[in-house]
C-alpha cells in the first residue's frame, strides 16, 4: 500500500466505527500560545479533553500534520542520521471524548492492524503500564496476545507514575496509563523488546500509542478518577508505511523515495543513499507546510525555526555541489505527492516557492564565506588534535554569516567534533536574546476559574448591568479589590468586547455602589469567560456585587470603523492584487487598522490608489451591515471567506459589509457610511512573502489629510510657488543639487589623484611588497576607492591602507594587489587598523572596508601598518 492509501484506509476504518473525520489543524496552534508548533494529533482537541470546548461528536479521527523542530520537542539534529527522525510527520489518531475507553480502543487498534492491514499477529508486541491490570487483561484474555509479548513497564524515573507508559498533559490535569504497540522487524536487525537492556535497538519499533485519560492529577499529586475517561491515540504514518511496505527505514517508503529522487535531480547527487538527500526530502516537507500555514523565515520564534531548517537544507545541498538556489524547485514534487490530501500545498505552491527562493538567495550570498571559515577552523583543529570547535567562532558564523548553532554542530558532527556551546551561549548573551516561546500550558495562567460563562451584550448595547463573579489580583483569586489595586474582574453579563480576531479589547469603567473600576483592556480567560483588566479608581469591589458596565463609546466607535474597513480593504486587495492574497495577521484598535497579507511584491502607488478608491466607493454606498449566526456548513455554502488554519465553532457569525462576506466575531459599524473616510498611510514588507498595510478612518483620516495639506502649503510658501507647482520646483532644485554633486565629485577625484601621485613616493618596500598607509584629507569613500585603484596600478605589488576623517568618523580602505593576497589579506589588514580606531571591518582578500569612531588614534594605527605587514611575510 502507498502512503496515501494507508492514510485513507486508517481514516475510513475509524469512520466506519462512528468517528468523525476531522481535518488536520494548522501547524501554527493559533488558539494555544504554549506551543511553538502543532506536535501531536491531540493538540487541536486539548480544550475538549480539558472541558473548555465541546464538539458535536464524541469520537474523532484525524491525520494531523506535525512539526518537531524547536522548543521542548526538537528532532532537528537527528534528521538525516537515523531511520525514523523527522522534522515534519503525519500522526494518525483516533479520539474518544468520554465515549469508549480501553476495551474498544484496544480492539480497534488490533482489528485495523491485523485484519485491515493484515500484519502477522506474532510480529506485534505490546506494552502496558505496570499497574494497569485492566489493559493487561484485555490484551491477554480478550484479544489473545501471548503473555510473553505483553510487557508491563514500570516507573523508571524515580517517582510513581514517572513511566514511559504513563502520560501526563502537565504537572497537573488529565493523565493516565498508555499501551503501546511495537512491530518486530526481525532477527536480522539488532535490538531487544521494550523494557529489555537492548530496547534502544531498531528491531522492535513502536508504531501505535493508546493513551487512556483516566485521572485528574491535583497540585498535591493525588489522582482523582475522571467522570468521563477519554482516549487519545497516535500512529506515525511514516512508521506504519515502512512496516506495510516491507522496508526498515522511513526514508525507504514511497513518499520519501520520490522526494529523494527529486533532491538528487536538483543537486546532481549521484548517491541515492546519501544522508544529505534524506535531509532535503525531510526538510522540504517541513518548510513547505510551515509556509503554507503562514510561517515565514525570520529572526525569532517560529520564523527562526523555519529559517534554521531552510539553511540546514541549503548546507546539505551545498555539500552535494549546489551553488545556487535549488531547494524551492522540490516544491512541485511535494505537491504531486501530498497536494491531494493537503490542498493548502497546491493552493500555495507558487508562494511557497517564492518564499523559499528568496531565503535561499539570501543564504547563498554568504554560505561560501561561512563554509570557508568552518573548514579552516576544522583543518586547524585536526592538525592540533583538538575535538572542540571554538564557541566564539561558532557565534561569529551565526552573527555574521547566518549559520545557526545547530547548523555548525551538524557540520562538526560529520568530522566527529563537538561545539563549545557554553562559549557560544556566553557570546550570544552579549547580543539581544532570541525570543523564546512561552513555556507553560494555559491552564497555569494563574487565573483559575470554574464558574459560569460571561454573556456578551456588546453587539446590541454599550451599557449593561452585571454581577461580579470573580476578582483577581497578582494572578490569584481574591474576594475584594481596593482603591489603587490592579486586577481582573469577571462578570456574568458585559458589553465589553474581549480581544479576539485581531480586534483589541474594549476599555471603559465598571461602577459599583462602593467603587469605580477603570477597565483598560478586556481579555478572554477562557473561550467564553471575559476578564476586565484595570485598576480600582475609588472605593472597592467585592465578589457578588452588582456593577454598571460602560464601554468607552468613542474608542469602541473608532475601533468599529477600523475593523469594518479591514473587511472592505481585504476584499479590495484581493480584487487589485489577486486571489492569492490571504490575511496573515491583523491589529485593529481605535487609532488604525494594521493588516498583514500574503503577497510577494511591494504595492505600487497606483495599486494603493486603486484599493483606496474601491474602499471609499463602498463607504459612499452606505450599505447596511448584516451579521448572522449560522451553522459552519451553511456559512461555507454562503461563500463567506474563512481564514485557513483558524479553528471555528460549529456555529459562526457571518458578517456582510458592502461586497465583503467573512466570518467575524468583532464589532462593526451599522452602515458602511459610518466609516467616513479611508486612507492607507503605510505599506511595506514584514518578511519574505508578507506585506503589511496600515490604514486610518474617520476623524483620524481627516486629521491626516489636513496635516498633509498643511505641509504642502508650508513647502509652497517656502518655495514661493503655488501648491500644485511644488513638485516641479523641488525637481528643479534636485537637478541643480545633482549637478553640483557631480562637479564636487570631479574636483575631489582630481584632488585625490594629485595626492595619489604624491603618495607613490611614500611607499616603503617590506619583504618584496610595497607598503603604504596614508590619510587623504577631505576624501569620501568613493574617492578613497578610486585612489586605491590608481595606487595599486602604479605600485604593482603592494599592500595599502587609505584613511579619511569626516564629522568625527574614520573611513578606511585596504587594498592588496592580486599577486600578494596569498600572503596578506586586505580584510585582516583593514581590521587591524579599524580595531585601533574604535571600529571593525572586513572584506575580500584584495579589497576591504571599515570604519571607526576614534580619529585621534588614527596616526598611531597607520604607523603600525608597516610592521603588521612584515609580520605576515
Amino acid at each position: 500500500m502507498k502512503s496515501a492509501e494507508i492514510r485513507d484506509a486508517f481514516l475510513k476504518f475509524f469512520e466506519s466505527k462512528g468517528h468523525q473525520i476531522v481535518a488536520s489543524s494548522s501547524l501554527v496552534p493559533h488558539e494555544d500560545p504554549t506551543l511553538l508548533f502543532t506536535n501531536a494529533g491531540m493538540n487541536q482537541f486539548k480544550d475538549v479533553f480539558l472541558g473548555f470546548d465541546k464538539r458535536p461528536y464524541s469520537r474523532a479521527t484525524t491525520s494531523q500534520k506535525c512539526v518537531r523542530a524547536g522548543g521542548k520537542h526538537n528532532d532537528l539534529e537527528n534528521v538525516g542520521y537515523t531511520a525514523r527522525h523527522h522534522t515534519f510527520f503525519e500522526m494518525l489518531g483516533n479520539f474518544s471524548f468520554g465515549d469508549y475507553f480501553k476495551r474498544d480502543a484496544i480492539a480497534y487498534a488490533w482489528e485495523l492492524l491485523t485484519e485491515v492491514f493484515k500484519l502477522p499477529k506474532d510480529k506485534l508486541w505490546v506494552t502496558v503500564y505496570a499497574e494497569d491490570d485492566e489493559a493487561y487483561g484485555i490484551w491477554t484474555k480478550e484479544v489473545g496476545v501471548a503473555a510473553e509479548r505483553v510487557i508491563r513497564i514500570g516507573d523508571n524515573k524515580g517517582a510513581r507514575y514517572a513511566s514511559d507508559n504513563f502520560w501526563m498533559m502537565g504537572d497537573t490535569g488529565p493523565c493516565g496509563p498508555c499501551t503501546e504497540i511495537f512491530y518486530d522487524h526481525g532477527e536480522h536487525i539488532w535490538g531487544g523488546p521494550p523494557g529489555s537492556p537492548d530496547e534502544d535497538g531498531d528491531r522492535y519499533i513502536e508504531i501505535w500509542n493508546n493513551v487512556f485519560m483516566q485521572f485528574n492529577r491535583d497540585e498535591q499529586g493525588v489522582m482523582h478518577p475522571l467522570p468521563k475517561p477519554s482516549v487519545d491515540t497516535g500512529m506515525g504514518l511514516e512508521r506504519i508505511s515502512a512496516v506495510l511496505q516491507g522496508v526498515h527505514a522511513n526514508y525507504e517508503i514511497d513518499l520519501f523515495q520520490a522526494l529523494i529522487r527529486a533532491a538528487a535531480r536538483e543537486t546532481s547527487g549521484n548517491d541515492i543513499d546519501s544522508p544529505s538527500l534524506k535531509v532535503l526530502a525531510d526538510h522540504i516537507r517541513a518548510c513547505s507546510f510551515l509556509i503554507a500555514d503562514g510561517v515565514i523565515p525570520g529572526n525569532e520564534g517560529r520564523g527562526y525555526v523555519l529559517r534554521r531548517i531552510i539553511r540546514r537544507a541549503i548546507r546539505h545541498g551545498y555539500k552535494l555541489g549546489a551553488r545556487a538556489a535549488f531547494f524551492h524547485r522540490l516544491v512541485p514534487d511535494l505537491v504531486a505527492e501530498m497536494g491531494t490530501a493537503y490542498p493548502e500545498l497546491k493552493d500555495g505552491e507558487r508562494r511557497i516557492m517564492d518564499v523559499l527562493r528568496q531565503e535561499e538567495e539570501r543564504f547563498f550570498a554568504t554560505i561560501e564565506n561561512g563554509m570557508a571559515i568552518v573548514e579552516a577552523e576544522l583543518d586547524a583543529m585536526e592538525k592540533a588534535g583538538n575535538k572542540v570547535f571554538d564557541g566564539d567562532t561558532a557565534f561569529k558564523l551565526h552573527d555574521t554569516y547566518g549559520f545557526p548553532l545547530d547548523l555548525t554542530a551538524d557540520i562538526c558532527r560529520e568530522r566527529e567534533v563537538t561545539v563549545d556551546a557554553a562559549a557560544f551561549d556566553a557570546a550570544m548573551a552579549r547580543q539581544k536574546e532570541q525570543a523564546r516561546a512561552a513555556g507553560k500550558f494555559k491552564m497555569a495562567a494563574n487565573l483559575e476559574y470554574d464558574g459560569p460563562e460571561t454573556i456578551f451584550h456588546g453587539y446590541e448595547r454599550l451599557e449593561e448591568k452585571g454581577n461580579i463573579l470573580a476578582l483577581y489580583k497578582d494572578g490569584a483569586a481574591v474576594n475584594e479589590l481596593f482603591e489603587g489595586d490592579m486586577g481582573v474582574v469577571v462578570l456574568d453579563d458585559t458589553p465589553f468586547y474581549a480581544e479576539s480576531g485581531g480586534q483589541v479589547g474594549d476599555r471603559g469603567e465598571l461602577r459599583a455602589a462602593g467603587g469605580i473600576f477603570g477597565v483598560e483592556d478586556t481579555q478572554k480567560i477562557q473561550a467564553s469567560v471575559f476578564g476586565h483588566h484595570g485598576v480600582v479608581r475609588t472605593g472597592k469591589l467585592s465578589v457578588g456585587q452588582g456593577v454598571a458596565a460602560r464601554v468607552d463609546v468613542a474608542a469602541r466607535a473608532a475601533t468599529a470603523r477600523n475593523h469594518s474597513v479591514t473587511h472592505l480593504m481585504h476584499k479590495a486587495l484581493r480584487q487589485v492584487l489577486g486571489a492569492h492574497v490571504q490575511q496573515k495577521g491583523s491589529l485593529v484598535d481605535p487609532d488604525k487598522t494594521r493588516f498583514d497579507f500574503a503577497h510577494t511584491a511591494p504595492m505600487t502607488a497606483e495599486e494603493i490608489r486603486e484599493v483606496e478608491e474601491i474602499v471609499n466607493r463602498e463607504i459612499l454606498a452606505n450599505a447596511a451591515t448584516d451579521a448572522r449566526v449560522m451553522a459552519l456548513d451553511d456559512a461555507q455554502k454562503s461563500g463567506a471567506m474563512m481564514l485557513f488554519g483558524e479553528k471555528y465553532a460549529d456555529e459562526v457569525r457571518v458578517l456582510t459589509i458592502g461586497s465583503s462576506k467573512e466570518l467575524c466575531g468583532g464589532t462593526h459599524v451599522a452602515r458602511t457610511g459610518d466609516i467616513g473616510l479611508f486612507k492607507i498611510v503605510a505599506e511595506g514588507g514584514v518578511a519574505a512573502g508578507i506585506r503589511r498595510v496600515e490604514a486610518i478612518t474617520g476623524e483620524n483620516a481627516l486629521h491626516y489629510m489636513q496635516e498633509q495639506e498643511r505641509r504642502v502649503q508650508g513647502m509652497s510658501a517656502l518655495l514661493k510657488v503655488q501648491p500644485d507647482e511644488v513638485a516641479e520646483r523641488v525637481a528643479g532644485i534636485l537637478d541643480n543639487v545633482r549637478a553640483l554633486e557631480k562637479e564636487l565629485a570631479r574636483l575631489k577625484s582630481k584632488l585625490a589623484a594629485s595626492q595619489g601621485d604624491d603618495l607613490v613616493s611614500q611607499a616603503v618596500e617590506v619583504g618584496g611588497i610595497k607598503v603604504l598607509a596614508a590619510t587623504l584629507d577631505g576624501a569620501d569613500v568613493p574617492t578613497l576607492r578610486d585612489t586605491m585603484d590608481k595606487l595599486k596600478d602604479k605600485l604593482k605589488t603592494a599592500a595599502i591602507v587609505l584613511a579619511s576623517v569626516a564629522d568625527g568618523k574614520v573611513s578606511l580602505i585596504a587594498g592588496v594587489t592580486a599577486d600578494s593576497t596569498a600572503r596578506v589579506k586586505a580584510g585582516e589588514l583593514v581590521n587591524f587598523v579599524a580595531q585601533q580606531v574604535g571600529g571593525k571591518g572586513g572584506g575580500r582578500p584584495d579589497m576591504a572596508q571599515a570604519g571607526g569612531t576614534q580619529p585621534e588614534n588614527l596616526p598611531a594605527a597607520l604607523a603600525g601598518v608597516r610592521e603588521w605587514v612584515g609580520s605576515k611575510l
